[in-house]
């Protein structure tokens, strides 16, 4: 069994059941080999750790940018949990050298593989709820993603997609786009407006948000999804 004394300095927890941390590592191809090992494997988890970690930064988004829509949020919530993120940190913090796995899936390079490191981070992740609670998991995450936190948010913060718009309708149409308001509801104290983005007099794209600025930035931002293959942002 790998040192997971080492592996709890690493979170910067201390387990009350580290037989939680001793799944969280142990590949399915381990009990293949080894059918008797009684802690099993870490699927189950990875399926919880999922949710905890997707939840964990869903909340984040929420509090730290209000004025950002639902989409944006869900976007940049898409690259902070998807694989190949958790794979390079669970490189980081050398986790598949803690991994349990069976020879053949070792000897195929498994403990660098991708998928394999995704999902025992995400196991990780569970089995710091399961022990601690979600407070505990919530720090282990925003200690864990901080650095990818840190620079996609402010690459996001400083993006002025209106103006990225225009400059892109200018150089392609010879146009400026033009921003028209479809309707607005709501009482005052919570109101939403919806508008629409206009290009050579076709509706390109349509976005609601709490203030007509949100909203035409929204608009711009999936106008510019739309009319350019290499615009991901």
């Amino acid at each position: 069994m790998p040192d997971i004394a080492e592996l709890q300095k690493t979170l910067g927890v201390s387990f009350k059941r580290p037989a939680l941390l001793e799944q969280a590592i142990v590949h399915s191809s381990y009990i293949n080999e080894n059918p008797a090992y009684n802690l099993g494997h870490n699927e189950r988890m990875e399926f919880l750790g999922d949710a905890v970690l997707s939840f964990v930064v869903a909340d984040k988004l929420y509090r730290e940018f209000p004025d950002f829509s639902e989409g944006r949020m869900t976007r940049l919530r898409a690259v902070l949990v998807r694989g190949d993120t958790l794979a390079k940190i669970a490189r980081n913090i050398k986790l598949g050298n803690f991994l349990l796995m069976g020879k053949g899936e070792e000897s195929s390079g498994g403990r660098n593989k991708a998928a394999n490191l995704a999902g025992a981070l995400e196991a990780v992740i569970a089995a710091v709820y399961l022990d601690l609670g979600a407070k505990a998991a919530a720090k282990v995450v925003h200690g864990l993603l901080a650095k990818d936190w840190q620079k996609l948010t402010s690459l996001e913060a400083d993006i002025d997609y209106k103006s990225k718009l225009q400059e892109f309708t200018q150089s392609k149409y010879q146009s400026t786009p033009v921003y028209r308001l479809v309707s607005e509801s709501g009482p005052d104290h919570k109101k939403v407006f919806q508008i629409k983005v206009i290009i050579n007099k076709k509706t390109i794209a349509a976005a609601e948000g709490k203030s007509k600025k949100m909203a035409e930035t929204e608009a711009a931002r999936l106008a510019l999804q739309k009319l350019t293959d290499d615009f991901t942002v």
